[in-house]
């Protein structure tokens, strides 16, 4: 298969990357800076926040093997701090990468998948797309637009043999926990169990689940025939919560997370 998948240089899109190649396919993959190179895979450099490199990206795919079957978004990045405090110049570019930069790829691939009478549209959501982190929010918010983009051009696409699916990873040791830009100065005096808490997430992160487990389930998923609309992929404790999310009433919920945020 002909495989892009954005944002390789590191985490989930490097062992991504590495595991598709390993499997057989033809991978393409985005980045902005690469200084490592996977033997097997082309790199094509590409910011998802340029119309123009987005639609460069997809049509030398397309120029070289005249299809893609299967594309990938996963680049992104993260926010933390209180919602009160994230600038709006933060915000923005908080949906710019994770929500805009997919939508400008999708607007680009889901033609030529069209054409070519199938595909499959993988695309990175997170347990915070399903419920509403604290000092994590904007970051939900990202997450959560895409689930309702993905669950709208699911029915959308589906007499063209596309399929859609979205990824809701837990927590995983990459280096998203150190890239995340975080709220300082008067946000650590306003909101007291901020700090604590921010430490409490990114412990969980760098002792969570290696980025080679995901691309195995990733693996799988590619060559399943009939794929699930949602893979939640996480610790059990991680996965049990979005479960609880699903059955219990909002104030109980509410206030598990409030428990565990020390809120």
């Amino acid at each position: 298969m002909i495989i892009l998948i954005t944002g390789i240089t590191s985490g989930f899109g490097k062992a991504m990357a590495e595991r598709l190649a390993a499997d057989g396919h033809k991978v393409y993959g985005t980045h902005r800076h690469a200084k490592e190179f996977i033997p097997g895979v082309e790199y094509i450099q590409a910011d998802s926040q340029k119309q123009e490199d987005v639609q460069a990206a997809v049509a030398a795919v397309v120029k070289a093997e005249g299809r893609i079957d299967v594309f990938i978004n996963n680049a992104g990045m993260g926010i933390g701090g209180p919602l009160e405090f994230c600038s709006i110049e933060d915000c923005q570019r908080q949906m710019d990468v994770n929500f805009m930069g997919m939508v400008r790829y999708i607007r680009e691939v889901v033609p030529v998948m069209r054409r070519q009478g199938s595909g499959r549209i993988i695309c990175f959501s997170s347990i915070g797309g399903l419920m509403g982190l604290p000092f994590q929010g904007m970051y939900s918010a990202s997450k959560f637009a895409i689930e309702g983009y993905c669950e709208a051009l699911r029915m959308e696409v589906r007499a063209f043999g596309i399929d859609v699916v979205v990824i809701e990873p837990g927590d995983f040791s990459t280096a998203f926990t150190a890239q995340r830009k975080k709220c300082e100065g008067e946000a650590l005096e306003v909101y007291k169990t901020y700090a604590e808490s921010m430490a409490s997430i990114e412990k969980d992160e760098t002792t969570g689940l290696k980025p080679e487990y995901l691309a195995g389930k990733i693996s799988r998923i590619v060559k399943t025939r009939r794929p699930r609309y949602h893979y939640v992929i996480s610790t059990l404790v991680q996965g049990l919560s979005v479960v609880l999310k699903r059955i219990l009433p909002a104030p109980w919920f509410s206030a598990i997370l409030r428990s565990y945020y020390k809120l």
